[in-house]
C-alpha cells in the first residue's frame, strides 16, 4: 500500500493537501528519489522540446508560445494537479482544434487581435471553464466522447494534421481545406515543389521510423532536431531556399493579462468549449491509462482542477491551451520520475534552453519540424484499437468511423459536433431499445431465468412473466409498446396473468405511463391481466398518480416475483376449486330433478 501511494494513488488528503496537492505529492518526499526525479525531468524536456516547437505550426503560432506552453503549466500542474506523474504540454489533437477555433475566429470581419494574444485568451477561457466544471462537479463531460468515437476522431484528427504538412514538407502554400482539396492542390503545383525541402522532411521521417522500429534508447524527435539543426548549420539550409524556424525570443514568458480587442465573445466561449471537450476528453484517456499502469485511480473532478491551473497559467503567460501529454508522461514513468518535482527540473531545463539555445534553434529547418508533426499524428492512429472495436462491436466501430470521417469531410469543429452528435444518438439508440426476455422455473432451482438463455427453465402455464431491463421514458415507449403486444401475440391461448418484471426500471415518466395504461386496457380487452412485479417506489408512486395502479388494481402489484408465482397459483387453485365445485352443484340438482321426475 505504501509503494502505491507514492507512485501516486490518491489517498485520503487533508484541507490544505486538497487545495494544493503538491503538498501530499511532497509528502514522505525521500531524498534518495531526487536522482530519479532529476533524470526524469531532464527526459521530459528532452522529449518535449521538438513537439514544443513543432506544435505551435499547427495552430500558426510562434515556435516560443510552445515552449511556454510546457514551462508554466507544467509547474501550475506541479502544484494543483492530483497526480504523481500526469505530465501536461502541448498536444496534437488539441492544437488541431485551437486551429479551428483560430480560423473561424479570424473569418470574422473586423478582428485585428494579435494571434498569440487570442490564443492565450483561449487557453485562459479553457482553464476558466475547466474551473467551473470542477466546483461544479461536472467531471462526467469527459465521457461525452466515448473511447470508440475518441479513438475515431483522433484518427481523423491525425489524418488533419498530416494534411496540414503538406505546405511545410514541400515548400508550397497550400490553400484548400480537407484531404481530397489537398492533395488536388499539390498535383496542381508540383512544378513549384521545393525537391530540396521534401527530400529532408522525408529523411527526417525516415529518422523518426527507424529509431521507433529499433527502440532505440533516446527519442526519435530529439535525434531529429539535433541532427536537422547540425546540418543547417553545416550546409545553410536558408541559403538554398529551405525553411528555417527563425528567430526564437530569448526571454522568459512574462506574466500577462489577454488582450481583448474585438473578438465576438460567443466564438471564443464557444471555442474554448470545443477546445475543453476534446483536450479533457483525450486528456482524462490518457490520465486512466498511465493511471492503470500505476495501479491507483483518476478523479475526473480533482483533475479538472489541474487541468484548469495548467491552462490559466498557460493564458496568463502567453502560451496555448495544454493538456495531459501521452509522450512526456510515458517518458516519466519510464526513468522512475516518482513526484511532480520531475515537471519542476523539466520547466527549468526549457527555460534555460529559452536562455541559452535560441541561436541553435533559430536554424532549425521547418521540413524537420513537418516530419515530427506527421509522425506524432501517425502515433494518434490506433488501428489496433479500431480492429478490437469492429471486434467487439460492429455498430461502436460504425460511429467511431463517422468521428473519423468527420474532422476530414466538414473540419475539425463540424468534426466536434459529429463526435458529439454520434455519442448521443449512439446513447439514445442503446437507450430506447431496451432488452427484455420471458422468465420461468428451472425444475429444483430457486429463482427465476430467462427462457431463451436457460433452455431448461419452464414458464409458469397461464403465466407471463416478462422482464424489461431499462428506464420507461418518452423516448422508448413506443418501442416497448411493440415488444409487449409482440409477446403477448406469442404467448400460449391459455395465459392469464402477464406480469411486468420492473426490477430492472428505475425510471417511468409520464408518457410510459399512459402508454401502460393503454396496454392495460388492450390486454384486458384479449382477456389477459396486467400487472407489475418489483417497481421501484418512485415508479410506483409516478403510475399512482397517473391512475395506472387504479386501473389493474392494487392487488396486481407484487413486490417480488416469488409472491406473483404464489398469488397465481393461489388463484388458479381458487378458480378450480370453485369451477369444481359449481360443477358438483350442478350435477347433484339435476340428479335431484331426475328423481322428482
Amino acid at each position: 500500500m505504501r509503494v502505491q501511494a507514492v507512485l501516486g494513488g490518491h489517498g485520503p488528503l487533508g484541507n490544505d493537501e486538497r487545495r494544493l496537492p503538491v503538498l501530499a505529492s511532497l509528502k514522505g518526499y525521500r531524498l534518495g528519489w531526487l536522482p530519479n526525479d532529476i533524470s526524469a525531468g531532464m527526459a521530459i524536456a528532452a522529449v518535449g522540446l521538438p513537439s514544443a516547437i513543432a506544435y505551435p505550426a499547427i495552430a500558426g503560432l510562434p515556435p516560443e508560445t510552445g515552449l511556454y506552453a510546457s514551462i508554466a503549466p507544467l509547474l501550475a500542474y506541479a502544484v494543483f494537479g492530483p497526480s504523481r506523474q500526469l505530465i501536461v504540454g502541448p498536444d496534437a489533437a488539441t492544437m488541431t482544434v485551437l486551429a479551428a477555433v483560430l480560423a473561424t475566429i479570424y473569418a470574422t470581419p473586423g478582428v485585428t487581435a494579435d494571434r498569440v494574444a487570442v490564443a492565450a485568451l483561449l487557453a485562459l477561457a479553457v482553464g476558466v471553464f475547466c474551473l467551473i466544471a470542477r466546483a461544479l462537479r461536472l467531471g462526467i463531460i469527459a465521457t461525452l466522447l466515448s473511447l470508440p468515437i475518441l479513438t475515431g476522431f483522433l484518427a481523423g484528427i491525425s489524418l488533419s494534421i498530416m494534411i496540414g504538412q503538406i505546405g511545410r514538407l514541400t515548400g508550397l502554400k497550400i490553400e484548400s481545406n480537407g484531404l481530397m482539396g489537398s492533395v488536388l492542390e499539390v498535383v496542381d503545383k508540383a512544378d513549384s515543389i521545393h525537391w530540396s525541402s521534401l527530400a529532408l522532411g522525408s529523411a527526417m521521417f525516415l529518422v523518426l521510423q527507424a529509431v521507433r522500429i529499433r527502440k532505440l534508447p533516446v527519442p526519435g524527435p530529439v535525434i531529429v532536431v539535433v541532427l536537422a539543426v547540425a546540418l543547417s548549420a553545416l550546409f545553410d539550409f536558408r541559403a538554398h531556399g529551405i525553411a528555417v524556424v527563425g528567430d526564437v525570443p530569448g526571454g522568459l514568458p512574462q506574466f500577462t493579462l489577454p488582450a481583448y480587442s474585438g473578438v465576438p465573445i460567443d466564438t471564443i466561449l464557444l471555442g474554448a468549449a470545443s477546445i475543453l471537450l476534446v483536450s479533457f476528453g483525450s486528456g482524462i484517456v490518457t490520465a486512466r491509462s498511465f493511471a492503470a499502469r500505476g495501479g491507483y485511480e483518476v478523479d475526473p473532478n480533482q483533475e479538472l482542477t489541474g487541468f484548469g491551473a495548467a491552462n490559466v497559467a498557460a493564458g496568463f503567460f502567453g502560451a496555448f491551451p495544454v493538456t495531459a501529454s501521452d509522450s512526456r508522461t510515458a517518458v516519466n514513468m519510464s526513468v522512475g520520475g516518482r513526484t511532480q518535482v520531475a515537471s519542476i527540473v523539466a520547466a527549468a531545463a526549457l527555460v534555460a534552453t529559452l536562455l541559452f539555445l535560441g541561436p541553435a534553434l533559430r536554424i532549425l529547418p521547418i521540413p524537420a519540424l513537418g516530419a515530427i508533426l506527421v509522425a506524432a499524428a501517425l502515433s494518434l492512429i490506433d488501428v489496433e484499437a479500431l480492429a478490437e472495436i469492429r471486434r467487439i462491436s460492429r455498430i461502436e466501430f460504425l460511429f467511431a468511423i463517422i468521428a473519423l470521417v468527420g474532422p476530414l469531410s466538414l473540419g475539425v469543429l463540424q468534426g466536434i459536433l459529429i463526435a458529439v452528435g454520434a455519442t448521443l444518438v449512439y446513447l439514445l439508440y442503446k437507450a430506447a431499445h431496451p432488452r427484455d426476455a420471458l422468465l420461468g422455473r428451472i425444475p429444483g432451482r430457486d429463482g427465476f431465468y430467462k427462457l431463451h438463455r436457460s433452455p431448461e427453465a419452464r414458464p409458469e402455464p397461464g403465466l407471463a412473466l416478462c422482464i424489461v431491463q431499462g428506464n420507461l421514458l418518452f423516448f422508448d415507449t413506443d418501442y416497448v409498446k411493440a415488444r409487449l403486444r409482440t409477446i403477448a401475440s406469442e404467448l400460449p391461448p391459455d395465459t392469464e396473468w402477464f406480469v411486468l418484471d420492473a426490477s430492472a426500471v428505475a425510471q417511468v415518466d409520464s408518457t410510459a405511463a399512459a402508454m401502460l395504461a393503454g396496454i392495460a386496457d388492450e390486454f384486458a380487452a384479449r382477456g389477459l391481466t396486467l400487472g407489475f412485479a418489483e417497481v421501484h417506489s418512485e415508479a410506483l408512486g409516478l403510475l399512482e398518480r397517473a391512475g395506472v395502479i387504479d386501473r389493474i388494481g392494487a392487488t396486481m402489484v407484487f413486490d417480488d416475483l416469488d409472491d406473483v408465482l404464489r398469488a397465481f397459483r393461489t388463484r388458479s387453485s381458487l378458480s378450480h376449486t370453485t369451477s369444481s365445485n359449481s360443477a358438483t352443484h350442478e350435477l347433484g340438482g339435476n340428479h335431484g330433478q331426475e328423481a322428482q321426475e
